[in-house]
């Protein structure tokens, strides 16, 4: 196997000579356990560790590797490795981290495409759907929609269901499959090109471990039933992992995610809703918020049955979580140069 299988290409490598990293080894972390990653290269697989240095002058958990990162790193025997650097990420797809307010986590890096898949038989969730788009704009990466277990329901369901989504959702692919029957593998196997990194996004239960055992031809994750007593997934991922699929396109597998915080401050939202996008230029005040406000063109546009209520709705709710995650990074900023500044008078008090 070489770089280029894993997805290296002459960005990374432009990037390792300009910096004078050519001593270092290259791999692509593969997996992540606790600050302990497996690292991928052209002698196999290393358990690797980051520098004291690389943690130690960490200012956020996007300073520190995630699965997808093409990284520089010196092996040693026993498959040990120690990680020096990561170069520059061409995605970054991340959330809000969940239970710290401000904080962000990371899902996946160097990602081409996200695989949206969600079941249509009791996960279908348009307002969810938008959620995953707004992280994938966010971070520019190209969404397509996994409609899974359409075995579970008649032909007819499936496109009332596949229109209802076209209606809110533009220029987005749609690809209704089942892994039972593999319908539909076919179309979702023909957007997967080699060489190119896919991300799948969803809830638990919705079937994505089986559909990376199918695509990978062979058993890689646990799979489990749904909770009988929640209609829930049960989480059987509980870490990301990349590999490569026989027509070499690269996929990661991701725990399920019940809760999808917004943590855009790239205009992700933006795209995502860009019919209010658009409406909003032609309000009557610059700073509107779109709910109440005299002379706004979204809620006459909404009156006027031009905006669909619920994409609206959701699109209120999730300006809300991002405009809270903005002002908590801004207050955090704040007290840590507050912090440094109290820091530095007490050096300069002591001399």
């Amino acid at each position: 196997m070489t770089l280029e299988d894993l997805g290296y290409n002459e960005n990374f490598e432009r990037y390792r000579m300009e910096h004078g990293l050519a001593d270092f080894e290259i791999g692509r972390i593969i997996s992540e356990h606790r600050e302990r990653y497996v690292v991928k290269t052209i002698k196999g697989e290393f358990q690797a560790e980051i520098t004291g240095n690389m943690r130690f002058t960490a200012k956020s958990r996007e300073d520190l590797p995630a699965v997808g990162d093409w990284v520089t790193l010196t092996t040693y025997d026993f498959d040990l490795g120690i990680i020096h650097s990561i170069l520059p990420r061409l995605s970054i797809i991340k959330r809000q981290a969940v239970g710290h307010s401000g904080e962000i986590q990371i899902i996946a890096t160097n990602i081409d495409f996200a695989l949206l898949v969600q079941a249509v038989d009791r996960d279908f969730n348009i307002n969810r759907l938008e959620r995953y788009l707004t992280i994938c704009n966010a971070s520019k990466v190209e969404p397509v929609i996994v409609l899974n277990k359409t075995d579970l329901i008649d032909e007819v369901r499936v496109k009332e269901i596949v229109a209802a989504i076209s209606a809110r959702i533009k220029n987005v692919p749609i690809i209704p499959i089942s892994n039972e029957t593999k319908n539909g593998y076919d179309g979702l196997l023909s957007l997967m090109e080699k060489g190119k990194t896919y991300c799948m996004l969803g809830s638990s239960g919705v079937g994505k471990s089986t559909l990376l055992n199918n695509l990978a031809d062979k058993p890689i994750m646990k799979t489990d039933s749904i909770s009988l007593s929640t209609n829930k997934g049960k989480h059987v991922t509980s870490h990301r992992e990349l590999m490569v699929l026989k027509n070499g396109g690269i996929l990661i597998d991701n725990p399920g995610m019940r809760e999808v915080g917004i943590a855009d401050t790239s205009g992700g939202l933006e795209t995502t809703f860009d019919v209010i996008g658009s409406l909003s230029k032609n309000c009557k005040f610059s700073d509107c918020t779109h709910t109440k406000e005299m002379g706004c063109a979204v809620i006459r546009a909404l009156e006027n049955g031009e905006v669909d209520k619920s994409s609206y709705e959701n699109y209120l709710k999730m300006e809300r979580e991002r405009a809270h995650f903005e002002t908590t990074i801004a207050e955090k900023r704040k007290k840590d140069k507050h912090f440094g500044k109290m820091m530095k008078n007490y050096k300069k008090s002591i001399k």
